[in-house]
């Protein structure tokens, strides 16, 4: 699946204000950035717009305002972080209705090669509902418009949708071209043996993931939370483990599909468990390893098993392409955090492709120190898991075409 939009390499932005739509979403604490690699991912598209030229225009949102101005959410950090990465100016627009007459004041003062960045496009209430007012404000910016947010680009909105559809010319990033080459390749293109390792708490946040691999991989692990109702599916005793009643008679399916498309359904065989789940999360916890089919009643299960970690290990380390989506336990918790460091770990020794699909996953590998390792992490949850669903993601669509 080769991604037939244009990109910034099939523009010449010199002299023209571009308006770049970034994933600056990053955590915050007392006013400081402690994760940046969602800026760092940024650099390579913005860079090359200012080589190229262009006026930079950046835009992004960040956590949940509401429609409305919250200072602590204010990307004014972002901008000054921005500034030392580049080693240029990034001029923040302060203006709580986002365009407004400091952003549009430093537009008209801008030479080529500079960079502003616009105010959370979230403190705007339209941006959400991808209504006009808003898209109209962003795109009289602008002459080009280029998507580079991949973590948004599940949701409609007005800084990454309805801007693209009033300028001429939308093109997709650097980051989004990658996200899109890699996770689209893997799942419509894979090198084969394709092995696919979903994890997790809910099977719920997964039905048409699931549904959607088992027709493309050759082997799809389940570990995570979401193993349990596929257990109880098959008649074992999983004790006081997290269940999903509503969905066992999908999980049935599912594990007749598999058998009908001849593919491999690798479940636990062993679970680690605890009479409750660690409070506060990180809290010391007394474990013990029942058989997947054995697990006492007054147990729950909160993490895959060292059979179960060797087993998967094995079956990631014979593929040439591996999708890993969910952690395998409360891998938050050291003492539970044993199976999701198994798969990382054998995925850091493979040679194969390795794709991991955001969120808690992505989390769990750059945590854990494997991060490095990993052919391509990516830089959106939500978005990633509805690419292996198959979905259509507006943000990409929203795009011009070749």
């Amino acid at each position: 699946m080769s991604l037939n939009k244009k990109s910034i390499d099939d523009i010449n932005v010199k002299g023209k204000r571009v308006l770049c739509r970034c994933d600056f979403n990053v955590p915050l604490k007392e006013g400081k950035i402690t994760d940046e690699n969602r800026l760092v991912a940024a650099l390579p598209t913005i860079k090359k717009l200012i080589a190229d030229g262009g006026k930079v225009i950046l835009c992004s949102h960040l956590g949940k305002p509401k429609g409305e101005p919250k200072p602590e959410l204010s990307l004014a950090p972002v901008a000054a972080r921005l500034s030392e990465l580049l080693g240029q100016e990034v001029k923040f627009a302060a203006d709580p209705e986002v365009v407004g007459p400091n952003a549009k004041a430093a537009v008209e003062a801008m030479q080529d090669g500079d960079v502003i960045l616009l105010e959370n496009t979230r403190y705007r209430a339209e941006e959400t509902k991808n209504g006009e007012a808003f898209s109209k404000d962003l795109a009289s910016l602008c002459d080009v418009f280029v998507n580079d947010a991949f973590g948004t680009a599940h949701r409609a909105h007005c800084s990454n949708v309805g801007v693209a559809q009033l300028v001429d010319t939308a093109v997709v990033g650097y980051l989004m071209e990658k996200e899109i080459n890699f996770l689209g390749n893997a799942v419509e293109n894979p090198v084969r043996p394709f092995v696919a390792i979903l994890g997790g708490a809910k099977v719920a946040d997964k039905l048409n993931v699931i549904s959607n691999l088992l027709e493309k991989c050759d082997t799809l692990i389940i570990g995570g939370g979401m193993a349990f109702p596929f257990l109880k599916a098959k008649g074992y005793e999983i004790g006081a483990s997290l269940v999903d009643d509503e969905k066992i008679d999908y999980c049935k399916e599912m594990m007749e599909k598999a058998e009908k498309l001849g593919k491999k359904l690798l479940l636990p065989v062993d679970a680690v468990c605890a009479k409750s789940f660690p409070n506060p999360i990180d809290a010391e916890i007394e474990v013990s390893v029942y058989a997947a089919d054995a697990i006492p009643a007054d147990m729950a299960g909160l993490d895959i098993g060292p059979k179960s970690a060797e087993e998967f290990a094995a079956a990631a380390k014979a593929a040439k392409t591996v999708v890993w989506n969910g952690p395998m336990g409360v891998f938050e918790n050291p003492v539970l955090a044993k199976g999701t460091i198994a798969v990382a770990k054998a995925l850091a020794e493979t040679d194969a492709t390795t794709i991991i699909g955001g969120g808690d996953s992505a989390a769990a590998v750059n945590q854990l120190g494997f991060g490095d390792k990993m052919t391509h992490i990516s830089t959106g949850g939500g978005a990633s898991l509805e690419f292996l669903e198959g979905k259509e993601l507006p943000g990409v669509a929203a795009a011009n075409d070749k």
